[in-house]
């Protein structure tokens, strides 16, 4: 025997903990197994049903070798402590390693830690335990339920819908959320009102500014309310202040942790859940996939000595939170620094800035509350019975205030911390100005990913570990949701003003239904959404989902078998599936969007085999034009579809040759004579002036052939590309060869399809 060894999944940790260990008398190697060592395959169902829901696994080609290393090397230790993540996915990787290693009972044990440091390693090592099967059977039972679901909804989307679709048992549901808010906002219809407030001064100079406790419905209303008030005097009717105590919030989970991540650092789940990786990795934070609010004792001790020694004995106040999200798994910490005295890392910039958001997270939630004097001050008119209030907050000690603030979800939110000037009951005010602004009622807002992540948390819907996957796979693999911008709608409105006795009027544009930075369900979102709706309540249904994760929960406490449980959901499921496969019925998306005033062509919006499009006209003569990112059917306007059919659009002229500018699945371009100039992708087409288009021209000119877009089938995602090695058809990110001695210029649509399907 040649010592122990110990496995884990990530080469980085390995070499972390190789560090820790290298002086240990034990005499332990360290190595890596790269992640999972063998899954369920990818092109067949791989579980016997008839067999009991066992599963069928195997090692992928490129894992053997690595394979063949672990088991020689495992051959040869005295004892192979399997280290994987402490949750199920890392007690299902270690079980995987003991089983396809033929690792010896005997000589085999588990361990686990929450943070990649030396003592928690060495701690780890001296209470080795077996593995728990619990665990692992739960994580099996997600694994096959998961396979089962999207391996039978999947080839029913084909047929019902279009090709390469998929459904999941998270992620469809976490679709439905966005689709379902994306539905309350079509339904939604905007109301204007007035929101007035004064400003006002006190006889000393101060000022302070007070909203009107009532909303105007017309501009009438708004006007005549300025009109009578001019030459009204104001005093103050009532001050109320109440004391107020403001407590930090719990340590990051994974679901805050994104959250916060979004809306502080801009980052997405995934880049979270990466750079979040990388610190635990190099031993810098505790697990990162955890439900837990709760910190060591240790943590505890260091926090309070952290806070004592930097900010005062005052600030210091330790606590410890209850974890209250729905079913949360196993008893982990919250995700916090390994070390509170690492104020500071080495690492990249957003290392850095996701450290130091853990960091005062952490060390926050073991501060003084913030006191607070909270004023609200009425203002009352000798014309009107409306009132004006200020209200603002003091803080009379910051307490954690000092280190950290929690992010808010609202949009454009102001703090109200600040101090009214000191008045009294009775005190005379004069108006400095008075305005009434007409705004307009906003719709649900929609998710972002941090607010998805919070809401299927909220639902009992999926784990810390699928938040992330799950959200890559609606946006960037399916492409049923799209991270982006909603263009408003710009709505003439008239305000007021009253300065002193003039009352004053004017007109602005306020933008309607705007929204920047939401998740947008695109078509294809919706039609699978809908037909799953219609077709498969129970797997779309919140409540059933959150039961599953339930049942899960009692797989991992011993509570409950797992192939029984599969026994009793799955025949039910299948049965439909049966159903649905031969009912005849096929999900269509399709609408007249209206008339074009220009010839009488009727348009319509419809999904084809490339994605959403617009036809206008019928016959040879019809043309067709792909809908935008962020554009729907359901919604789309006639102004919007006859301007999307206006391209190709001639720019001008230059050099004597015509520009004309379109788009094409690959981004905005020019023809200009025979050769095709690439714009950049925020050039919109339909507003590009001559002067941008010869300055493109002019920077592409040499550009090599291979960059050339020989010619392009719009609404249908196909494209003739000109090449390095020659011409080539280009459909859904994929290339296809066209034979040679066909000349790629002569190619129309339906011969490039029948290419396009020979080669599949």
């Amino acid at each position: 025997m040649e010592g122990n060894l110990i496995i884990v999944e990530s080469p980085t940790k390995a070499r972390e903990i190789n560090v820790f260990l290298k002086n240990n008398p034990a005499g332990y190697k360290v190595v890596s197994s790269k992640g999972h060592i063998r899954d369920l395959a990818e092109k067949k169902l791989s579980v016997d049903v008839e067999g009991g829901f066992t599963p069928e696994y195997e090692i992928p080609a490129e894992k053997k070798k690595l394979v063949a290393e672990l088991k020689a090397q495992a051959q040869k230790a005295q004892t192979v402590y399997l280290a994987a993540d402490p949750d199920r996915e890392g007690e299902a990787i270690a079980w995987h390693l003991a089983v396809t290693l033929g690792l010896d009972p005997a000589r085999t044990r588990r361990i686990t830690y929450h943070e990649i440091t030396k003592g928690a390693i060495e701690e780890a090592l001296q209470h080795p335990r077996d593995l728990d099967m619990n665990l692992v059977n739960a994580q099996q039972a997600r694994r096959v339920l998961d396979r089962l679901v999207g391996f039978e909804l999947s080839p029913i989307l084909w047929k019902k819908i279009n090709r390469g679709l998929s459904a999941g048992r998270v992620q469809s549901v976490a679709l439905r959320l966005v689709v379902d808010r994306e539905r309350e906002i079509i339904a939604f219809k905007p109301e204007a009102y007035y929101r007035t407030e004064g400003k006002f001064s006190t006889p000393d100079g101060a000022t302070m500014k007070g909203m009107l406790d009532t909303k105007f419905k017309t501009p009438g209303e708004a006007e005549k309310f300025l009109a009578d008030s001019v030459g009204a005097n104001y005093t103050i009717a009532g001050v109320e202040k109440t004391d107020g105590v403001r407590y930090p919030s719990a340590p990051f989970t994974t679901s805050t942790l994104q959250q916060e991540a979004s809306r502080k650092l801009r980052l997405s789940v995934s880049q979270t859940m990466r750079i979040a990786q990388t610190l635990y990795e190099k031993g810098l934070i505790t697990y990162m996939r955890t439900d837990s609010t709760n910190l060591s004792q240790l943590a505890l001790g260091t926090a309070k000595q952290f806070i004592t020694e930097n900010f005062g004995p005052e600030y210091s106040h330790p606590r410890k939170y209850a974890t209250r999200s729905k079913g949360a798994q196993e008893a982990h910490e919250a995700i916090r620094p390994t070390f509170i005295s690492n104020t500071d890392i080495n690492g990249s910039a957003q290392e850095k800035a996701l450290y130091n958001l853990i960091w005062k997270r952490t060390v926050a939630s073991q501060m003084s509350e913030a006191k607070l004097l909270n004023t609200s001050i009425t203002i009352a008119s000798d014309k009107r019975s409306e009132k004006y209030v200020a209200e603002a907050s003091e803080i009379l000690f910051d307490g954690f205030l000092k280190l950290y603030m929690e992010g808010s979800d609202d949009e454009g939110g102001e703090s109200d911390i600040a101090i009214l000037p000191e008045t009294h009951a009775g005190d005379v005010l004069k108006a400095v100005e008075i305005s009434s602004e007409c705004k307009f009622t906003r719709a649900p807002m929609r998710y972002t990913e941090a607010s998805l992540v919070k809401k299927l948390e909220e639902l009992g819907i999926g784990r810390p570990s699928t938040y992330a996957p799950t959200i890559t796979t609606l946006t960037t693999t399916r492409g049923y949701i799209t991270r982006g911008n909603k263009e408003g709608k710009p709505v003439e409105v008239t305000n007021f003003k009253l300065k002193g006795s003039a009352l004053s009027s004017s007109s602005k544009k306020e933008i309607v239904g705007e929204d920047r930075g939401k998740l947008l369900p695109q078509d294809v979102g919706l039609m699978v959404t809908d037909y799953l709706v219609e077709n498969f309540p129970s797997i779309m249904d919140y409540n059933y989902t959150a039961t599953v994760e339930d049942n899960l929960d009692k797989i991992a406490e011993g509570q409950q078998d797992w192939k029984k449980y599969l026994g009793e959901i799955y025949p039910p499921f299948h049965k439909a599936v049966e159903q649905r496969l031969h009912d005849g019925q096929y999900q269509h998306s399709e609408r007249i969007v209206g008339v074009d005033p220009a010839d009488g062509l009727q348009i319509v919006a419809k999904f084809g085999q490339y994605g959403p499009y617009v036809q206008k006209g019928d016959g040879e003569s019809r043309r067709f034009a792909s809908l935008e990112k962020g554009q729907l059917i359901e919604t789309l306007s006639l102004e919007d579809a006859i301007r999307l059919l206006s391209l190709p659009r001639k720019v001008g002229e230059y050099e004597g040759v015509d520009v004309i500018a379109t788009k094409g699945k690959f981004g905005p371009y020019l023809k200009y004579g025979g050769t095709n100039i690439t714009l950049p992708k925020k050039v919109n087409p339909l507003t590009v002036d001559l002067q941008t288009c010869i300055e493109a021209i002019n920077s592409q000119k040499a550009a090599a052939p291979e960059n050339n877009t020989i010619k392009e089938f719009h609404g249908e995602d196909i494209a003739i590309i000109n090449g390095r090695y020659g011409p080539y058809i280009k459909h859904a990110g994929k290339n296809f060869r066209i034979p040679k001695g066909t000349k790629a210029e002569t190619l129309d649509l339906e011969q490039c399809k029948k290419l396009i399907t020979s080669k599949k």
